[in-house]
């Protein structure tokens, strides 16, 4: 899960009221006792002062947005949920506030937390609260020492678990996860782990490695994927810069001379080169609009080495392998290595000119991190969702090449989840881009679960539901 991966959909939380603004830390227990249900006595009642009063809660900052009331908060959690008196680290989240008399989303990225005011699809669906957890060792909610043992699917479940916890004596009302790429995966992770917390879930485009030595599924979905004319095109441009490796290098060079940009981690600028434009296929298909972005691909024998390298860049982000490319994205890579699993697709149009073929998430992490991967973490959770899942929605883009490995919720009336695909959608696919009769069955699910039927969505706010996505051009979901 390289290039495309780290393009993480990062869709987060919103705003804060016109009183407070300046970053102040207020808190309400250094301790960090893990909470059970600790809010403000009842007396209090405004919504800073409730926060504030749950223990290992403080604040960051509040920050002005019509409507509602939007705080950054840490909130301090176990390093090890197991051995809870093994030290702690902050975690970073944020409140949108609405009113508590509304239900509330869980927003998750499955990466770093986006401090500006911002609002997931289901919180404007079901006109409600969002709440935005920054995922565990994603800087700074990261541990120091940081023990990377302690990065798995199920400690940062009980992340959210325990903010859950903290924060439902507040917000009363029904709530709802939600997530999109590794956001998604760590909404379905965190309903494995805690299924009684969420009254549902809606996951977006969430790949399901299951079996990561098994990935034929990637590779024919790029035999199909898009028109032939495009493929052929696309193939020909990424084979073509293969064949130039040359002069292409030369440029590569000098661009990362010019960024200070240094290779220490991937080991050499020859591997990295060959990483972005082995990820060009992934990233074009996952991000670009297929429709337009085709013609854009340059002629393989015509274009002029300057073209070839600004399209790759455009596409698959020349900084992407490189040290300072990498070191935000440490923890996912880690992730990808330990439990998550990454694919490893063919390509054979460039099996002859490749020297590394699709390289492993170890390649990714500074050696002295070690790594070991734990094969059952993944199947163990998709037992679980065909088997037990309750009220559980996944939505895929048909162009998406994450959508090769989609999560399968267990079927019947009785489990009411669902998958849907949004025709001609990539990564970005949401509810909005569903078919008509999918897009009226998907929201109305939603509103259900939320226990607000009869409502209607939150007016649209181009500022507020804009989609957000750090697009740094590598194949990450």
């Amino acid at each position: 899960m390289r290039k495309a991966l780290r393009w993480v959909l990062s869709l987060t939380v919103l705003i804060g009221t016109a009183g407070y603004t300046g970053t102040t830390v207020a808190t309400a227990d250094e301790a960090g006792t893990p909470a059970t249900g600790s809010g403000a006595p009842a007396a209090t009642t405004d919504i800073k002062d409730r926060l504030l009063a749950i223990k290992g809660m403080s604040l960051i900052e509040e920050k002005p947005y019509d409507g509602y009331r939007f705080f950054v908060l840490n909130y301090r959690q176990p390093v090890d949920h197991r051995h809870p008196s093994k030290g702690t680290f902050q975690q970073r989240i944020t409140v949108l506030h609405k009113d508590t008399a509304r239900p509330t989303v869980f927003h998750t990225s499955g990466y770093g937390l986006n401090t500006n005011p911002g609002r997931s699809e289901p919180t404007r669906i079901i006109d409600g609260n969002q709440v935005s957890m920054e995922y565990r060792f994603f800087t700074p909610s990261r541990p120091d020492p940081a023990n990377w043992k302690k990065l798995d699917i199920w400690q940062a479940a009980s992340d959210q678990h325990r903010i859950f916890t903290a924060l439902k004596p507040l917000y009363t009302k029904k709530w709802l996860s939600t997530g999109a790429s590794k956001g998604g995966m760590t909404a379905t992770y965190f309903e494995r782990f805690y299924p009684r917390d969420m009254d549902g879930v809606v996951a977006y485009v969430a790949p399901n490695d299951v079996n990561n030595d098994e990935d034929s599924a990637y590779d024919r979905f790029f035999e199909t994927v898009g028109t032939k004319e495009c493929r052929t095109k696309l193939e020909a441009a990424q084979r073509e810069a293969l064949e130039r490796r040359k002069p292409l290098k030369k440029k590569y060079a000098a661009y990362a001379a010019e960024n200070n940009y240094t290779f220490k981690t991937v080991g050499t600028l020859d591997k990295a080169f060959e990483a972005v434009v082995l990820d060009v296929n992934w990233g074009f298909w996952q991000y670009q609009q297929s429709t337009t972005a085709c013609a854009q691909v340059p002629a393989a024998a015509s274009a002029s080495d300057q073209e070839l390298f600004d399209w790759i860049d455009r596409v698959g982000g020349w900084s992407s392998y490189t040290d300072q490319g990498l070191e935000y994205y440490t923890p996912y890579y880690y992730q990808a290595g330990t439990q998550l699993g990454s694919p490893d697709i063919e390509q054979p149009w460039l099996a002859d000119l490749s020297r590394y073929g699709y390289q492993p998430p170890r390649n990714f992490v500074p050696r002295e991190i070690p790594m070991r991967f734990q094969k059952h973490a993944m199947k163990d959770v998709d037992r679980w969702v065909r088997t037990h899942s309750h009220r559980m929605m996944f939505v895929y883009g048909e162009n998406d090449p994450w959508g090769a490995e989609p999560f399968r919720p267990a079927r019947g009336a009785k489990h009411d989840s669902h998958v849907f695909t949004a025709p001609g959608a990539n990564h970005g696919a949401n509810v909005a881009g569903l078919t008509a009769a999918d897009r009226a069955k998907a929201t109305q699910r939603i509103l259900a679960w939320a226990g607000v039927p009869a409502a209607k969505p939150a007016p649209y706010d181009a500022k507020l539901d804009r989609e957000r996505r750090d697009r740094h051009n590598s194949l990450r979901p």
